[in-house]
């Protein structure tokens, strides 16, 4: 399972980037078109592929891994705000 998710599963890879983004599972799994439930249950499993217990350490090392994109935050975002 480990291979598929480095190889990068686009699938995966599109579910680690909206993760990524900031998204709850629910908006996810619109974008999507799966169940909450199936979002959750992928979370989990991608988890525990890469051996990491938290969605925190999930984003970290699917970056490190480069399984998602290097996401630069747009003047707008949260945080950041200078003047």
């Amino acid at each position: 399972m480990l291979e598929s998710v480095i190889r990068g599963d686009e699938s995966d890879r599109g579910l680690l980037t909206l993760l990524y983004q900031g998204l709850d599972d629910a908006t996810v799994a619109r974008r999507l078109g799966v169940s909450h439930r199936t979002v959750q249950r992928r979370v989990q499993r991608i988890m525990s592929d890469l051996g990491v217990s938290g969605r925190f350490a999930l984003g970290a090392k699917a970056q490190e891994l480069g399984l998602i994109p290097d996401i630069t935050p747009s003047p707008n975002s949260r945080g950041g705000r200078t003047g």
